[in-house]
This record gives C-alpha cells, sequence and structure tokens, in this order.
C-alpha cells in the first residue's frame, strides 16, 4: 500500500499554516469551521475562492485575519477589496492589509506559496495547476478535489516530494488511509468503497429517464455543491472515486469493490488476506475528514458526533446496480486505460453536468455521452500537463457536439 496517505510524522508545536482553496464551497466553509474551534493548532495563511460569493469570502478575510486572498474573477478585484474595507471597518479591531491576488491562475500561484497545509477544495480539474503547485512547493496536500488526482494521474503521483505528501480528504479515501493503519501493502486483499446510493437508488432505469435537475440535487445523505451531487446521483463521483483509490493506494482496480451502503455510516473499508476486514464508521460528517486533512497523522479533538452504540441501528450494504449506474464499469475501464482516457472522462462528464443543470439533457444522456466521447478518443502517448490540457479541450468540444444535436 502506498504510503501516500500512511504517515507517522508528528505534527510540530507550532500552529500549522493553511491555504484554504475553495473556502466559500461546502468544503471551505466547513474547513473554517473547524479551524475556528482549533486556532491554536492553525493559522489560516490565504484564502481563493471563485469569486461568486465575494461578501462571504470578506467575511472569512477578516475572520481570520488573512492576509492573502485570491479570486478566479479578475474582473472582480475592486468590488473584493471593497467588500474587505467594509468587513474591517464594522470589526472595529485593528487591521493589516490584504494582498489579492486575481485570475485564472491566482490559486494556483496561491497553492505554491508554501503553506504547511494546502487544502485544495476546488470542483473539477481546474484543481490540477494548485495541486501540482502545493506539491512543489513542499506543502502537505490535503486532496479534496479529486478530480486533481485523477486527470493528473502519473503526474501528480510523480510530483510528491515525499509518501506522505498527500492526505485524502475524500470520506471515502480517508476512512481506508485510517483502515491502512492496520495492515501493510502485501497484507491487503482488496478496498472496498461504500456509496450511498444516491437518490435513485433502487430506481428502474425507465423510471430515471424524466427525473428533473432539483431531484438529482436532492441527495439523502449529503449537502454538497450542485457539481459533485450531480456526480453522486449519476454515480460518476463514485467512478471518480474508485480511479482516485487505485492512484492514491496503489491498488489494481479489479481489486476495488463499491458497494451501497445507504446509512453513509461506514466510510470504506479494507480487507486483509487473512479475511479480517476492517472498517471506519462514523454518522456522515465532512469535518472528520477535513480535520484529519490538516493534522494528519494527529487527530483532533470533538471534531464530530460519534455513533451512539446504544441506540439501536441497523446498517445494509448491497451489490450496485451497474446497469443503471454504468459510470462506475466505465470508470474501471477508463482507469485500466489510463493515459489521457481519465481526463476525457471527466471533462466529458463536467459539460455534461452543466447541460443537465440548465435542462438541455436528460439525466441519463450524462453517462451516455461522457461512454461515447470516451470511445472515440485516442489517448496521447506521453502523459504531460499539454496532453492532458488538449485531452480535456477535446472532450469538452466533442461533448457540447454531441448534446447540441439531442
Amino acid at each position: 500500500m502506498s504510503s501516500s496517505a500512511v504517515s507517522s510524522t508528528s505534527v510540530s508545536g507550532d500552529p500549522r499554516s493553511v491555504a484554504l482553496l475553495g473556502s466559500t464551497g461546502s468544503i471551505g466553509t466547513q474547513a473554517l469551521d473547524v479551524i475556528s474551534r482549533h486556532r491554536d493548532r492553525f493559522q489560516v495563511a490565504s484564502l481563493s475562492a471563485g469569486g461568486a460569493n465575494l461578501a462571504l469570502l470578506a467575511e472569512q478575510v477578516v475572520a481570520f485575519d488573512v492576509p492573502l486572498v485570491a479570486i478566479a474573477d479578475d474582473a472582480r478585484r475592486t468590488e473584493l477589496a471593497r467588500h474587505i474595507a467594509l468587513r474591517q471597518g464594522e470589526s472595529g479591531r485593528p487591521v493589516r492589509p490584504v494582498e489579492i491576488l486575481a485570475g485564472p491562475e491566482a490559486a494556483t500561484a496561491l497553492a505554491g506559496a508554501g503553506a504547511d497545509v494546502v487544502l485544495n477544495g476546488i470542483t473539477g480539474s481546474v484543481g490540477l495547476g494548485p495541486t501540482l503547485a502545493a506539491l512543489a512547493a513542499g506543502s502537505s496536500l490535503a486532496l479534496a478535489n479529486k478530480e486533481s488526482l485523477v486527470v493528473g494521474g502519473s503526474l501528480v503521483k510523480a510530483a510528491q516530494r515525499r509518501g506522505d505528501q498527500i492526505v485524502p480528504v475524500d470520506s471515502e479515501h480517508s476512512a481506508i488511509a485510517q483502515c491502512l493503519r492496520s495492515g501493510e501493502h502485501r497484507e491487503v486483499r482488496r478496498l472496498i468503497l461504500t456509496a450511498s446510493g444516491g437518490p435513485f437508488r433502487g430506481w428502474a432505469r425507465d423510471d430515471v429517464k424524466t427525473v428533473t435537475p432539483d431531484a438529482a440535487l436532492a441527495h439523502p445523505t449529503w449537502s454538497m455543491g450542485p457539481v459533485v451531487t450531480i456526480n453522486s446521483a449519476t454515480l460518476m463521483n463514485k467512478g471518480l472515486e474508485l480511479i482516485e483509490a487505485h492512484l492514491l493506494f496503489d491498488v489494481p482496480v479489479r481489486d476495488i469493490t463499491v458497494v451501497v451502503h445507504p446509512q453513509s455510516v461506514v466510510h470504506s473499508m479494507v480487507e486483509f488476506v487473512d479475511g479480517s476486514t476492517i472498517a471506519q464508521a462514523s454518522p456522515p460528517d465532512m469535518r472528520l475528514p477535513i480535520a484529519l486533512g490538516l493534522s494528519w497523522p494527529e487527530r483532533l479533538s470533538d471534531v464530530a458526533t460519534p455513533c451512539r452504540w446504544t441506540d439501536p441501528t441497523s446498517w445494509t450494504f448491497e451489490a450496485l446496480d451497474e446497469e443503471l449506474f454504468g459510470a462506475v464499469r466505465l470508470a474501471r475501464e477508463v482507469a485500466e486505460a489510463s493515459g489521457t482516457y481519465p481526463a476525457v472522462y471527466n471533462a466529458a462528464n463536467e459539460e455534461c453536468v452543466a447541460a443537465f443543470l440548465a435542462g438541455r439533457i436528460g439525466f441519463l444522456d450524462i453517462v451516455e455521452t461522457v461512454e461515447r466521447v470516451v470511445a472515440e478518443h485516442v489517448s496521447s502517448p506521453a502523459l504531460t500537463l499539454e496532453a492532458v490540457l488538449a485531452a480535456e479541450g477535446w472532450a469538452r468540444r466533442r461533448a457540447q457536439e454531441m448534446l447540441s444535436r439531442r
């Protein structure tokens, strides 16, 4: 088992400096909640966001006395400065100047500035640049942006300076990392990824043909952004997680099993060669894997509410319906093919999700279109950043062409 998520390095007595990418999103706001209750352990060195919620970003900057902030939309730099000045005036506290970076590369510059921990909570493959920058700078990378590892593949792995530099923040991969403390790589038989099944678990294929975006956004367990929530409804998210687990933990795709666990309490498991299975269980709360991403390998106190073992309860597990949820089967094929296929898989999906949310295509069209785009792709012989970006660009254009004819 790769040591990318297993380390015995102790945490310094000084507060860890944290660069938080995607601070106004679901992962970012929960990360700041964790940090707010452990101010002695962390210092927020910088924040980045897309720029859709400048008021919240300014509030975060002032509340955590952050000296450096980045937004993707350069046109909104002055507006953000006004929001920050307003919040600083309302705080009634002494304030220090805030440097604002803006533009498409702002988050990458921030990620490469050398914070102790970079938490990449950006959504989508746009997070690849920041992921590579954080690794190059030697920062510990708390990775919630699974897409950057999926599309970057061996590029990201090669950029690691040490085995414990990437700490997964997805609840499933955090669970596996915790379970792997129970054994060595040679003792692992398989990884077991759990999936809630999403809002359409148990539905017939014909029943989901006409579901609306609102129905697909009604996840039964987790509160997430729209793209991740739709990915969870199609099980595309589980496909991405399967590829991520394969890369993170150096386990063959054939030795990774996906099972449906509607209660979302067992976040994933590791089965060992002697027949023992180690599971990580906790009520669904992303603050737990986020906290571990920030403090690994140590645990913070009282991050989330534990299971109540004296209360009657039951957990169920069932096989995944791969006829309805073909994204997982396709992910296995893509992972085996490697090269730029995972980048095409992800990019085509992002275009299809946007079209579905806009009401231009049906729910089943998402995975069907992704599969058609992947089938047409011819991978670059060498995996370079340029090849990944070119493959993504082709996949987006091809997906848009297919969708325009629907």
